[in-house]
């Protein structure tokens, strides 16, 4: 491959220097060179703010959402080259599609969730809009808006694709651009996925930037509307976190460090029960896949102290059966380290683990390889301790690799303050059928983690385990595991968002939102709004129908209809008993479906379908010869970007003869963007 090439200010770079070495990590071979000497940081960043940021907000969020998945569409067509190149990573094929299809798989999810949960618009209105006055002409609303500035992301080397793209995704949904930095040893795979990218022609030019090699002076020019995410040793983070421009700029800073992850076996869980063998597989599996050097993988195995010879031997004898080798070669279950320096460091940390406690499977110096040199090759067999609980070590130190230590424990209590010990965690599980036990643990240990996992017979078939982030969750935890959440679905976009409190009358508000706001005018014609196509449609457009009286009849009817005989609607001294209604009321479905009646336009029109009710409220009971009126008021306008029709958001207001609002919700229509 060469020497790497960075991608700044819209060129592809070429550091003017031989660069340092990256080698295979089966066979020691050199496979690329990486160098960013020469990389203009200042000006990478600034052109992602003058140029990738303003194109970014001239789209809305489906618009966005809809780039992101024609980009996972087009990388999974690439697949087979990516998983070719993964090879040389140490990786198998299944760490490859844990890796490269699980990045794929966060494109399309975010996508998914953008055409989903948020508004075809560029503006998020966040909550409900907060009355600040008694006349109503006083109110505010939160909403979040992009920020103007990059997404510097820097990865770490055990995921060169899932990383930068769980990433970049929720940053590119919110309208930020993104400058990739990727671990070196690994870069040169990120490397073909930024190309592979940047030929689809997919993104807004300066959307994406790549930078192979070090990060130079890159943090000296973040600014206050800059965000930094950073992957990695939890001793680097706080180097990152402590940059003076960072604590100067007050920069939003997302951590995910290194973490003692513990998997916890209930009491119950004896032999030959589901769920012991689910907590010896799940163990096993966080230990050899990706040669155990993901950031989720269990590091702390917590068993009950008469279970622990029965776990320590179940799980050598599964450990016993994979084979470690060239990750290409057929059989072959476990590939390679990152690299040899990699192993190196791997083997440190384990001398200080066995001050603590004893080898119960494998050999730190010594493993039987597939297809390769077991020298020249960064390979290292899967080992398996067990140690004193009480001991600080198994807390403090983590090997990155496939090494995992059991930990005995004799109560609840005490495997809640063991848990605790590993100073905050990314991912915990709880393998337990026990539910009180479970409960238990949860609620005690939730402070420490970021995420956890309740592993039973119930769920195992489809849970995804307890190493796999899931874009729908955040990832992160606290204390030792950085402080930070990535991805949470919509709460990672709304990182790359500044919140803002806006406050003013309703129609500015509307103005600002795209959203009528109760209060603000109302436009009234001789068309009915549903007389109308999206491409008439205007918010605030209203209707103002009725009134209808309700008789006596009318409440009789529909409970014998309905079947819904609630003594207020049929039972008079019984109704009149009830110190909320005083007598009988009408039913809140016959209010709602009376106003239906009153707002509806029953011709064939642009109106394709009624598909839902919100926020629905009853306020004032209705009694038998009250008048009721209805206010339809267009109040959200959605095209959608794929579809021929998009959704209206309808603010209705049912009103008796005195004025009083008997009923409020949000009616949600489809209407065509045209006139059929």
């Amino acid at each position: 491959m060469g020497l790497l090439r960075s991608y700044v200010s819209g060129e592809w770079h070429t550091a003017a220097e031989d660069g340092v070495p990256l080698h295979d990590a089966t066979t020691g071979e050199e496979v690329a060179r990486v160098s960013s000497a020469g990389v203009d940081f200042a000006g990478a960043l600034e052109y992602g703010r003058r140029v990738g940021g303003p194109a970014l907000r001239e789209l809305t969020f489906h618009q966005r959402a809809a780039l992101l998945k024609a980009l996972a569409s087009h990388l999974r067509e690439h697949r087979e080259e990516l998983y070719a190149l993964s090879a040389k990573t140490g990786s198998t094929l299944g760490d490859s599609k844990f890796d490269i299809d699980g990045g794929i798989g966060v494109l399309f999810s975010y996508a998914s969730k953008g055409k989903r949960e948020l508004p075809n618009a560029t503006v998020y209105v966040e909550g409900s809009v907060e009355p600040l006055s008694k006349g109503g002409t006083f109110v505010a609303q939160h909403i979040a808006t992009p920020l103007r500035g990059v997404a510097v992301q820097i990865n770490a080397f055990n995921f060169p694709v899932w990383g930068p793209l769980e990433k970049f995704a929720p940053a590119f949904l919110a309208g930020v651009p993104s400058l990739v930095k990727p671990a070196s040893q690994t870069a040169y795979l990120t490397a073909r996925l930024v190309e592979l990218i940047v030929e689809s022609g997919i993104l807004p030019e300066g959307s994406l930037q790549f930078v192979a090699g070090s990060v130079g002076d890159l943090l000296d020019h973040v600014t206050a509307q800059d965000l930094v995410s950073f992957t990695g040793s939890a001793s680097t983070a706080q180097k990152l976190r402590a940059h003076p421009a960072i604590i100067r700029n007050a920069v939003r800073f997302n951590a995910e460090a290194d973490s003692l992850n513990c998997s916890i076996l209930g009491p119950d869980a004896r032999p030959g029960t589901t769920e012991f063998d689910l907590y010896v597989k799940q163990l096993t599996s966080e230990m050899t896949v990706k040669a155990g050097q993901k950031c989720t993988a269990i590091r702390r195995a917590f068993v009950p102290a008469e279970l622990l010879d029965d776990v320590a031997a179940a799980a050598s004898a599964r450990l016993a059966k994979v084979t470690v080798g060239n990750p290409t070669a057929e059989g072959v279950r476990m590939g390679a380290l990152a690299s040899l320096e990699q192993r190196e460091e791997v083997r440190r940390s384990l001398k200080a683990l066995l001050d603590a406690g004893s080898i119960v499977f494998g050999d730190p110096e010594k493993v039987d390889v597939v297809d390769a040199d077991a020298e020249r090759g960064a390979f290292l067999s899967p080992v398996l301790l067990k140690a004193d609980p009480e001991r600080s070590e198994p807390h403090e130190v983590e090997a990155f690799g496939p090494v995992s230590t059991l930990l005995p424990y004799t109560s609840t209590e005490q495997v809640i303050e063991l848990a605790a010990r590993g100073g905050g965690s990314l991912a915990g599980s709880i393998v337990s059928a026990d539910k009180e036990f479970v409960r238990e643990v949860v609620l005690g240990a939730a402070a420490y983690h970021g995420r956890l996992l309740v592993l039973d017979a119930d769920d195992a078939k489809e849970s995804t385990g307890h190493g796999s982030p899931m874009p729908q969750l955040v990832h992160g935890g606290p204390g030792r595991a950085g402080g930070g959440e990535e991805m949470g679905g919509i709460r990672g976009v709304l990182h790359h968002m500044q919140r803002t409190a806006v406050q003013g009358s309703p129609a500015v508000l509307t103005a600002v939102t795209g959203r009528w706001v109760a209060g603000a005018p109302r436009t009234e014609s001789d068309v009915h709004p549903f007389r109308k196509s999206l491409a008439e449609l205007r918010i605030g457009d209203s209707v103002v129908a009725g009134p209808r009286t309700v008789l006596q009849s009318d409440v009789d009817h529909f409970a014998e209809f309905t079947g819904d005989t609630f003594y207020a609607h049929t039972d008079p001294a019984a109704a009149a008993a009830n110190p909320l209604f005083g007598g009988i009321v009408a039913h809140g479905y016959l209010v709602v479906s009376f106003a239906a009646g009153l707002f509806v336009s029953p011709e064939p029109g642009p109106v394709l379908a009624n598909y839902g009710l919100e926020n629905l409220r009853f306020l004032t009971p209705v009694k038998v010869d009250d008048a009721l009126t209805v206010t339809l008021t267009a109040k959200q306008i959605t095209p959608r970007i794929d579809q021929e029709y998009g959704e209206v958001r309808w603010d209705a207001d049912v009103t008796n003869q005195d004025g009083d609002s008997v009923a409020k919700y949000d009616v949600l229509t489809l209407v065509s963007k045209e006139q059929p």
